[in-house]
């Protein structure tokens, strides 16, 4: 890790760094080598690990329900086949109960969102060390201090991965309220509701008042989305952290923790999820 025999702080800090690759003022393009190198780069950095494995865990998804999807029977199903019917006919009830309108890409959307999401978080559960010490090996095959190399595994654990999904739901909504109601009904709601007078006059007083309500409360739900998914998960990990620092003690703790942790995983891109369809089945309510 951070040096043959990192302090407690050094250690923490050498797992929850990502892999950074940013133009550096004076590096050029080049991958990070310290937080503060991180830092210099600054906001046009990416993290390659967040985005290696969202990438690679939602293709694995893909493929996932694609192959059982082609292999689909109508006499007796396999347990992945009955796992996946399962999912989807779970998710395909939760749509129906929440989403009052009409589209097709909502059950997708909710079914995505919460196997994609949930397989993020349960990189949680491998061992700390594991990965970001096989990637040190591998660094230092190609002459990199291993030290100096950085790999964090759990995707949701990073602020820009769950505020990329955040906002790009977000999108979701401002689409849907303008296609339901127009681009009128969209500076409608923000602006007349929700004090409201049939005097045009007090209304006109009313409008900066709703706009700024309405606005904060239109904002809050992309913040909100990926300040819970990164808190929860963010949290979890640095428990799993400062208990490999006990050593000999760790899987007992270690698996404990993770039977206790698979229940805020699945709870948290269970609420990524309902949340979603929430406040598209809002963006599309007449009234």
């Amino acid at each position: 890790m951070a040096g043959n025999n990192p302090t407690p702080t050094e250690y923490i800090q050498h797992h929850l760094q990502n892999l950074t690759f940013g133009l550096h003022p004076d590096n050029g393009w080049s991958i990070a080598h310290s937080a503060q190198e991180a830092s210099d780069m600054g906001f046009w950095a990416v993290h390659l690990d967040t985005l290696g494995w969202s990438i690679g865990l939602g293709l694995l998804f893909l493929w996932l329900f694609k192959t059982v999807a082609n292999s689909a029977t109508t006499g007796v199903p396999g347990a992945l086949q009955n796992f996946v019917e399962l999912m989807v006919e779970f998710v395909d009830n939760s749509v129906k109960d929440t989403f009052h309108g009409k589209s097709q890409l909502i059950a997708p959307l909710a079914l995505t969102i919460f196997c994609w999401v949930f397989l993020m978080n349960l990189m949680d559960l491998v061992p700390v060390d594991f990965l970001p010490m096989l990637a040190a090996k591998i660094g230092a095959m190609f002459g990199a201090d291993p030290a100096h190399v950085y790999f964090k595994v759990v995707p949701t654990t990073d602020i820009n991965a769950t505020l990329g999904m955040a906002l790009s739901v977000f999108g979701l909504i401002i689409f849907y309220t303008i296609r339901a109601k127009g681009v009128s009904g969209f500076i409608g709601e923000l602006t007349l509701h929700p004090f409201n007078s049939p005097n045009k006059l007090v209304q006109a007083l009313f409008v900066p008042v709703n706009l700024l309500l309405e606005s904060v409360t239109l904002l809050a739900k992309p913040i909100s989305l990926a300040l819970r998914l990164f808190g929860n998960l963010y949290a979890g990990e640095l428990i799993f952290i400062l208990i490999a620092m006990i050593g000999l003690w760790q899987l007992p703790l270690h698996f404990t923790w993770a039977v206790f942790h698979i229940l805020v995983i699945t709870l948290q891109a269970f609420i990524f999820m309902m949340l979603t369809i929430v406040y598209l089945s809002m963006a599309v309510e007449k009234h």
